[in-house]
Order: C-alpha cells, then structure tokens, then sequence
C-alpha cells in the first residue's frame, strides 16, 4: 500500500508542500487535521479508545473520530472518511461547530470540529479503534481523572461540544 501524503499548511491554510505522513510526523509539520463528534439523540457523547498501534497518543480516549486530512481532501471529505473508516458510519449529516489550531510536542495541526448525531451501531473495521462507551459530560469529566484524552480534541472540540450541546 503506498504511503499517504500530507498537505502541509501555513497558518492560514495554504498549502506550502506536500509531504508523506511519516515525514509529516518526524518533523511535526503543520498539516490539517478534522475531529467528529458523535452524540446520541439523547445528548451523550461517544467516548473511544484507540489502538495501540496508532502512530500518536496510542491506546488513549477520544472524544471524536479524526485525524489527519490528506493529500487534496477537503476538511468536510476527510471528516466524513474518518468517521467511516474508525467507527462505520456513513451517511451521518455532518454539523460544522467550529476550528483552531494546535500544536505541542508531538503535532501541529489546523483542525476543523464537527458533531454527528448517531445513535450506532458502530463498528470498527480498520483497527484504529478498541472500545467505546457513552458518556455524559459529568461522567467524560470522571473519565479524563481516570485515563489519558487526546489533548488537541480536549482543547479544541470539547469547549466547543459544552458552549453549544451541554445542559
């Protein structure tokens, strides 16, 4: 299978280059990156773990299907990709809720925020993903004191997730 390829941006997302993900990873270049929120009709957020054999932050929760966009994908067709690929689910309406940028030691990306309302069943086919699990916001708050989250959905996704859907 050939390698993917990665567009990397400026910050204000135009594409400078366009580089393979392993290289993206090793010099932690700025790329584009999409997370998906998944809530239940009745207001829970879908928690996951990931595998162990993800190439950052392996074996921790999310709170949104994602990751990196790739190569001439648009952040909206990546979005839709990821949520297929990690959890099964195509042809979910996908709501836009917002965007930020996120950098630390180990990425630095441009990300777009979007929620899907979908009540499953969910299936995990390519392998990124172990377990999930439903959550309120109080009980994902006892989660975060329990088990590592990857910190870019956590700064970026979940303010937005509280300001528009928390009770």
């Amino acid at each position: 299978m050939p390698e993917e390829l990665v567009d990397i941006v400026d910050d204000d997302d135009h594409v400078i280059t366009t580089v393979t993900r392993r290289e993206m990873r090793a010099n932690r270049l700025q790329h584009r990156g999409v997370g998906v929120a998944v809530m239940s009709t009745d207001g829970r957020l879908l928690a996951h773990r990931r595998s162990a054999v993800k190439d950052v932050w392996p074996g921790w929760w999310d709170i949104a299907a994602g990751g990196v966009v790739l190569a001439g994908e648009t952040y909206d067709q990546a979005a839709r990709r990821e949520l297929a690929e990690e959890l099964g689910v195509v042809g979910a309406e996908l709501e836009y809720i917002g965007s930020g940028r996120f950098v630390d030691d180990n990425i630095a990306e441009l990300c777009r925020g979007y929620r899907v309302v979908h009540d499953g069943p969910f299936t995990f086919d390519d392998g990124e993903v172990v377990e999930v699990r439903w959550v309120t916001f109080a009980e994902l708050e006892q989660m975060r004191s329990a088990h590592p989250f990857l910190p870019d959905s956590i700064t970026l996704l979940l303010p937005l997730l509280l300001k528009k859907f928390s009770d």
